[in-house]
């Protein structure tokens, strides 16, 4: 028989709370986190808004603070959403009933610091105007002076497990994979196959990802993927919605700890819900946009159900990927509908994304920790700003106001850049 996988804690830091309840609490009322850029000067570019997290201080969440001084935001945010995690789940302070070397961390986490103001100060100083070069000696000695190698080396994307491993003593498998917006659901369906497969016995996972700075904004304006809306920032993150103009940045991280069955008994742990479904797939078709008739969403979906042995029209709510563009919302619906068949207008969809901004790495992690709030107090979230239906956008898409409603089963997706998708089932335990 299969080994049975289960969610024993979760944490989350958000732009709508710095908590699982707050940010759950926020969803169901509708709230928004998205505002006018705070972190540098935007005005000039063709987005000025994002979901930021406010108000936010590690040393609200641990101990010694410092320590983590050096490390980018997004290892700071994961540091703060993992000490809740493993708090909730009964590991802390360290469970000596637990056997560290079998307990490992699977991220989808993103780059950390981003040099911006130094590295254009260095361009600027070794720019020859009248050659129209970069002088190298130049920029290579001021880079040594000016550049931080604890800096530097939170670019690199091992860096933010590597950090939560040694700081709560988790000497497990280690892995990180950044499959763009489908990286923390992907990661959190690894890390359940690696439970599965005997590999571990628990698993700290989620994501963590901040692109709120100059290069992430500009790139994404570049690849025409934001919005650019001009009213009220909190009006233009529109999923699903005809006049919908593009996603909106969030940031932030979700983190859980998910164990094998027996094991959580036997540790006596309380268990919020049952992983049962998993599948990841690849559209093979372009970087940016998904493929037209949803060919990868559809099989990730499919997948992800069969993975689970849950009927289609058990699934009791969809938590959609729903990032506000045009092609992948009308892609996200092609793969509901076409696996849930007539079943898929009686399926309620919401994307928390309206609200929150999007995550990037961190999202489907975000999102998976909404369903199992929504099981566990029976409400769902909205999709707000849904103000013009769109006739190929045509399901329930739960608008503007959160609905009360029993969900024993939910389906969260994750569709990214490059085509890459995952779809995970989340289910209600019973013994």
């Amino acid at each position: 028989m299969r080994k049975r996988i289960v969610i024993t804690g979760m944490g989350a830091i958000t732009p709508l709370g710095h908590n699982v309840r707050e940010m759950f609490d926020n969803l169901i009322a509708g709230k928004s986190g998205i505002g006018p850029i705070t972190r540098f000067n935007a005005r000039k570019f063709p987005t000025t808004f994002a979901a930021e997290v406010k108000g936010f201080e590690l040393a609200n969440f641990v101990k010694d603070a410092s320590r983590w001084k050096n490390c980018g935001v997004n290892s700071r945010f994961a540091a703060a959403a993992a000490q809740q995690a493993l708090t909730d789940a009964g590991l802390m302070p360290e469970n000596s009933n637990v056997d560290r070397t079998r307990f490992g961390v699977y991220l989808g986490s993103g780059e950390g610091i981003q040099d911006f103001n130094n590295m254009i100060s260095l361009i600027a100083r070794a720019y020859n105007k009248e050659t129209r070069t970069l002088d190298n000696p130049t920029f290579e000695k001021d880079g040594l002076k000016y550049f931080h190698a604890g800096h530097e080396s939170e670019q690199e994307l091992h860096t933010t497990p590597a950090h939560l491993a040694d700081y709560f003593c988790l000497e497990g498998p280690n892995y990180n994979c950044l499959t763009a917006c489908a990286a923390s659901s992907q990661a959190i369906g690894e890390a359940l196959e690696m439970i599965r497969h005997g590999d571990a016995d628990m698993m700290l996972t989620g994501g963590s990802h901040s692109m709120i700075h100059p290069f992430g904004v500009t790139g994404f304006n570049l690849l025409t993927a934001l919005s650019t809306f001009k009213g009220d920032p909190t009006k233009a993150s529109r999923p699903f919605d005809l006049h919908r103009d593009g996603f909106v940045l969030g940031e932030g991280s979700g983190m859980l700890v998910i164990e094998e069955l027996e094991h959580a008994r036997k540790r006596g742990a309380k268990i919020y819900a049952e992983l049962t479904g998993y599948c990841s797939t690849a559209d093979a078709f372009r970087v940016t946009d998904s493929h037209p008739e949803g060919r990868g969403a559809i099989a990730c979906i499919a997948g992800a159900i069969q993975d689970s042995g849950v009927p289609v029209e058990k699934i009791g709510y969809v938590n959609a990927h729903g990032t506000s563009t045009q092609v992948n919302d009308r892609v996200e619906t092609i793969g509901i509908k076409s696996v849930f068949g007539a079943h898929a207008y009686k399926t309620p969809v919401s994307s928390i994304k309206s609200m929150m901004g999007h995550l990037i790495a961190a999202a489907g992690a975000v999102e998976l920790i909404t369903c199992v709030e929504s099981m566990r107090t029976g409400w769902l979230p909205p999709t707000m700003n849904y103000e013009t239906p769109d006739p190929e956008c045509d399901l329930d898409y739960i608008p503007n106001k959160a609905r009360q409603a029993k969900a024993e089963h939910c389906l969260s997706n994750s569709f990214g850049f490059g085509g890459q998708n995952t779809s995970l089932v989340v289910s209600a335990f019973h013994n």
